[in-house]
């Protein structure tokens, strides 16, 4: 595997960056130790001096930092315009993610969620509560009733990640795209 080096943060930002990375594409249960000192170039001797919890804190401090990471990102989407065009902008970065690994990596978050570690499953548990938060906030924006947007936001959410993860089963982004356009037209028509 490739070599991470990161001049910023020295040996553990690598382990957690390698972290990741691999979590992204073996999901928590596959990835060990071993594969992120190969994948990071971080001297051998350093895992449990910067992770005395072992592998769990290792999985627990990825997810957190993957889940800063990208709420950052949504929150610079969904403030660049309305819900529906921040969707489309998300869909297309996901799309590009995919089609660069050839569908290998999935979300960091959806992985952590569905691996065997405690904590790092209530970091993705409450990364999901921030997104659906940021979601229902940029549809109030749009007008959508407080209630409703709430309710819509764990909609845009769960549909998005399950259409992730069929978009990387499937080896194709065809079910993001299938999802964001159905998810434009629930958005922007009227509750009669």
């Amino acid at each position: 595997m490739a070599r991470r080096q990161d001049p910023t943060g020295g040996p553990r930002a690598a382990m957690i960056d390698s972290a990741v990375a691999l979590i992204r594409e073996q999901g928590v249960a596959a990835t060990s130790f071993a594969d992120v000192l190969a994948h990071s170039g971080a001297p051998r001797g350093s895992i449990y001096h910067h992770f005395p919890g072992g592998k769990s804190q290792l999985v627990e401090e990825a997810t957190r930092s993957a889940a800063g990471y990208l709420g950052r990102g949504m929150t610079r989407v969904l403030d660049s315009g309305d819900t529906v065009s921040a969707l489309r902008s998300l869909v297309d970065l996901w799309r590009r993610g995919l089609e660069a690994t050839d569908y290998a990596a999935g979300c960091p978050i959806v992985a952590a969620a569905l691996g065997t570690e405690r904590g790092a499953r209530e970091v993705a548990g409450a990364t999901f509560t921030e997104w659906c938060e940021l979601i229902a906030a940029s549809l109030v924006d749009d007008g959508i009733a407080h209630d409703r947007a709430a309710s819509l936001s764990v909609l845009v959410v769960s549909a998005l990640e399950g259409a992730l993860v069929m978009a990387q089963a499937q080896g194709t982004s065809d079910p993001l795209e299938a999802v964001v356009d159905e998810l434009e037209v629930l958005l922007v028509t009227p509750v009669s």
